[in-house]
């Protein structure tokens, strides 16, 4: 069904191969969307591109020059821009003492800035109102070990989510945020060469299961659509895992030596 007929996409954070930005792109374009996938690695960009008929371009989160210029190349390709999705981030796992000021500066740029200045070029050309749709994590909400930087920089860009749904809901723009717990993707290859890793985290996940890219691609098709009548929210697409908790270090390593 083509929920999304004649709609112009950005998915930023598609530069991985098979990746959750790609899954989105993937779903986004079934769906009947025009889609502009983008990130900084070129060749996959262009190998994603031609097998999918979309288009890409290159473009560093962290740049906000960069960023204003996707949505503008965006525009000049398709005549608009109706969704924007922020799909990049960097899975730091490191003790709160020991992650250093170039790391926390990183994380910041990527996780905070990055998303803030994507979100400001994406309402600067929404001129038809829009979706903005902002892939978070879990862990915004509940605890993880060692994910100090990750999970506060997640959890900070939450809020902004908030507070421009707030503000730009009359223009019709709507603004929500995704949180999937552990998810099958290459950010998280070293967890899911290990099953019994994965099996502590489903024992806490309510639906019985970890969640799969395809999971936060049905969720983002729908947050991307007319029918979606929801801003401000962040949408816990991880089994009820935010039910619960995650599993300790400690459960992990008996997991994985047991």
């Amino acid at each position: 069904m083509e929920t999304l007929k004649e709609k112009a996409a950005i998915v930023l954070g598609a530069a991985g191969r098979d990746n959750m930005g790609q899954e989105i792109a993937k779903r986004f374009l079934r769906a009947g969307a025009k889609v502009m996938v983008a990130g900084r690695k070129e060749d996959a960009l262009a190998e994603f591109a031609e097998a999918n008929g979309c288009a890409y371009a290159l473009c560093d989160i962290t740049d906000k020059a960069q960023v204003e210029a996707l949505v503008e190349k965006t525009v000049e390709s398709f005549g608009a821009v109706h969704i924007g999705v922020n799909a990049t981030g960097w899975g730091l796992m490191k003790p709160f003492l020991e992650t250093t000021p170039e790391e926390l500066t990183a994380m910041t740029a990527l996780q905070f800035n990055g998303p803030f200045y994507f979100f400001q070029a994406l309402i600067a050309r929404m001129t038809q109102g829009g979706s903005i749709i902002q892939i978070s994590s879990a862990t915004a909400t509940i605890m993880l070990e060692n994910h100090a930087a990750y999970m506060g920089t997640k959890a900070g860009i939450d809020h902004v989510v908030r507070a421009v749904a707030n503000e730009f809901g009359a223009r019709g723009i709507r603004v929500n945020s995704i949180s999937p717990g552990l998810t099958d993707t290459p950010m998280t290859t070293g967890a899911f060469s290990m099953p019994k890793m994965v099996e502590a985290f489903a024992r806490e996940y309510p639906l019985g299961r970890v969640g799969t890219k395809e999971d936060v691609a049905e969720a983002a098709v729908w947050l991307a659509s007319d029918a979606c009548f929801m801003t401000g929210q962040n949408l816990q697409v991880n089994g009820g895992l935010t039910l619960r908790r995650n599993p300790r270090s400690a459960e992990i390593m008996a997991a994985i030596s047991g």
